[in-house]
């Protein structure tokens, strides 16, 4: 038995990037420890924060090496860090162990590329993909979709950014 309380939230990034019409990217996860509800797989760019890495840099990557995207322009950062707690059942299995759950700053970006940049099947540099689909959505509706141990920060996200949805 893993005792949650004795284990660290993994610093991390997640990316709302936003199109012209407002709405936002998010990817179908790939199988993996961390998403066993495959009906919910969908979720925004996020990943971890190498030791010494700035939250912004690592939006930056993240976003780029799940998602091949680099034509961006930052337009936001939401106020706070957010944390959310894995399920019992994942506790002392994804993240090898380590974590107890995620704590994240998150950004939104401004997408101004062609959508024929995104590539998400064969990331950049060797990546392995994270997501198996993709597509626009409306931020307002992500709450729903997302697994329901992350609905929390989805919420808290929704919240910071519905200013920029349209």
């Amino acid at each position: 038995m893993v005792d949650r309380q004795s284990l660290p939230y993994r610093p991390c990034v997640g990316v709302a990037l936003f199109n012209a019409e407002g709405k936002v990217f998010i990817g179908e996860r790939t199988s993996g420890s961390e998403h066993t509800q495959v009906q919910m797989a969908w979720q925004m760019p996020q990943g971890g924060i190498d030791k010494g890495e700035e939250p912004l840099a690592a939006a930056h990557r993240e976003l780029y090496e799940e998602t091949s995207i680099s034509s961006i322009s930052l337009i936001d950062e939401a106020p706070d860090w957010v944390t959310y707690d894995l399920p019992e059942d994942l506790l002392g299995v994804a993240w090898k162990g380590r974590y107890r759950g995620q704590r994240q700053k998150w950004f939104a970006f401004r997408f101004e590329g062609a959508e024929a940049e995104i590539d998400v099947l064969t990331p950049p540099d060797g990546h392995k993909p994270e997501f198996t689909s993709w597509r626009w959505e409306a931020l307002e509706r992500l709450p729903s979709i997302v697994v329901p141990f992350k609905r929390g920060v989805y919420e808290q996200v929704v919240s910071a950014f519905a200013h920029l949805a349209r």
